[in-house]
């Protein structure tokens, strides 16, 4: 996506020597600043008690405090209303007040240091990153009626609390290179030579395919990327039975200790996530007794808009939105898949994932996977927007979420993604090497999965809107027309859902 970088000029000579004088007590009377741990005391307070945490919610010497242990970036929405998030005309004219608000406020309380201060605004949301110095500025922020809300985008939850010491945690099926060899009874050998993992079976997915394939359809993985090494991804994407699509891939993540840095960091896969999700949407059936995916005719555009599967760094924030609101644009695409998330909302994410929703996207987004010491949160943020259709994974023949996966009121979906057979396994997939194989789970594989099953329905019936799709689907899963506390409407029939 397009972004626009604004300098502002810093006149210093506006202002006297005997003004400057006058300000000097000013410049030092600094508010009592919060620990990382006494900001995440607080976080965590809010998760517990009501399953998200909202920065505008919260008070104007916390959000000071963030952005003194971040970058000092504040993410500030605007509008003439809390619900206009889409740049118009009439916003235009907000975004340069808004600009100029705060650089007067920072200059008049003697906080601009240097000549220049950087400014990106974006091009399709009313959005714009700014440096921030002074508590003063904040509070000012918070009374104006014009802003929807002001976030410190790079504080980082998990950089150093004490209750969390890695990002490891968050994951199941995070960064990882492994291959394995896949157990007979985990697959199914089809025609010419592929691999139909188990799970496929228990929704029906392989009889579906005599309805739909997925032809015609252009899925998107907002995720690590795609790796260089798997050939199946790549430039054997159109091989034995899958032909006639295309796999696209983009970059938006920036790979910087610099927040105003230009550095984007390829379209490739340095994780092994995004890979996997892709295969497990999208993989061909061909003769390469390898793992196909769910939508082996559907085309692909991977988008590598995040380290991990953590959205937690000021450039994963960005490189999401920045993916949404890229793939919003483009009138071919019709699912975006979303294996990865936050502990709680992040603004400048909604504001894209409405943005797209908008547009007609179905967004589906995994519901949280991690170790049981943090299953607590809940489902995370996206998949706890009403945008998104909020997926976990359960294990086979029961519904009882997986070892690590997250459940609750906003789970749309589930899907059977460990084995219940003694041997734990999950879904196998491709590995980031070619010729090998390996297995994922999580709510993120069955995230990937659900997003297959919605590339059937919508080749099934490309006339179709999104919530007509979105209907089908729910029409056909196990607990239709009830809906679970914890699983949403269940597991999916995919051959009801192309019928």
């Amino acid at each position: 996506m397009k972004k626009t970088i604004l300098t502002i000029t810093v006149l210093l000579t506006m202002f006297s020597c005997s003004n400057n004088e006058d300000l000097t007590e000013q410049e030092v009377i600094q508010p009592d600043l919060l620990s990382r741990e006494e900001i995440n005391t607080k976080i965590k307070k809010s998760l517990e008690s009501t399953g998200d945490f909202i920065w505008g919610d919260t008070d104007a010497n916390t959000i000071y405090s963030a952005l003194k242990l971040s970058n000092e970036i504040l993410t500030i929405g605007y509008g003439s209303s809390k619900n206009e998030f889409q740049r118009s005309t009439a916003s235009a004219s907000i975004k340069d007040e808004l600009i100029a608000l705060v650089t007067n406020n920072e200059e008049a309380i003697g906080a601009a240091k240097s000549e220049e201060e950087e400014v990106l605004v974006d091009e399709f949301i009313n959005i714009i990153d700014i440096k921030v110095t002074n508590k003063e500025t904040i509070e000012t922020l918070l009374g104006d009626s014009r802003v929807r809300y002001i976030e410190p985008t790079g504080y980082d939850f998990s950089a150093k609390d004490s209750d969390i010491q890695s990002r490891s945690f968050l994951s199941d099926s995070g960064c990882g290179y492994n291959s394995s060899t896949l157990a007979s009874v985990d697959y199914t050998t089809v025609a010419p030579g592929a691999r139909v993992p188990w799970a496929f079976y228990a929704h029906n997915i392989p009889t579906a395919w005599n309805y739909s394939t997925g032809a015609g359809v252009t899925l998107a993985v907002i995720d690590t990327g795609l790796s260089p090494e798997q050939s199946l991804m790549n430039g054997n994407f159109n091989d034995g039975y899958s032909s006639g699509r295309t796999v696209e891939k983009f970059g938006t993540f920036i790979d910087s200790w610099w927040s105003w840095s230009n550095n984007y960091d390829g379209v490739n896969d340095k994780c092994g996530h995004g890979t996997s999700m892709a295969s497990v949407a999208v993989a061909p059936r061909n003769n390469n007794n390898q793992p196909v995916g769910v939508a082996y005719n559907a085309n692909l555009i991977s988008y590598r808009a995040v380290e991990d599967v953590l959205i937690n760094d000021y450039h994963e924030k960005k490189g999401v939105a920045d993916a949404l609101t890229a793939l919003g644009n483009r009138s071919d695409v019709k699912v975006i898949s979303m294996s990865l998330g936050a502990l709680f909302t992040v603004n400048k994410v909604e504001d894209a994932v409405k943005y797209a929703y908008g547009k007609g996207k179905m967004i589906v987004a995994a519901g949280g996977t991690s170790t049981s010491f943090t299953t607590w949160y809940g489902v995370i943020f996206p998949a706890s927007m009403s945008e998104t259709v909020a997926v976990t994974g359960v294990k086979e023949g029961e519904y009882d979420n997986c070892d690590t996966c997250h459940k609750g009121s906003k789970i749309d979906f589930t899907i059977q993604m460990q084995r219940t057979n003694g041997t734990d396994n999950k879904i196998p997939v491709l590995s980031y090497y070619n010729n090998n194989s390996d297995y994922e789970g999580g709510s993120s594989i069955a995230t990937a999965t659900t997003a297959g099953i919605a590339a059937l329905v919508w080749s099934k019936n490309p006339t179709w809107t999104r919530d007509q799709v979105l209907n089908k689907m729910k029409q056909s899963s196990d607990l239709y027309p009830n809906k679970s506390s914890d699983y949403g409407y269940g597991n999916i029939d995919a051959l009801k859902a192309v019928q």
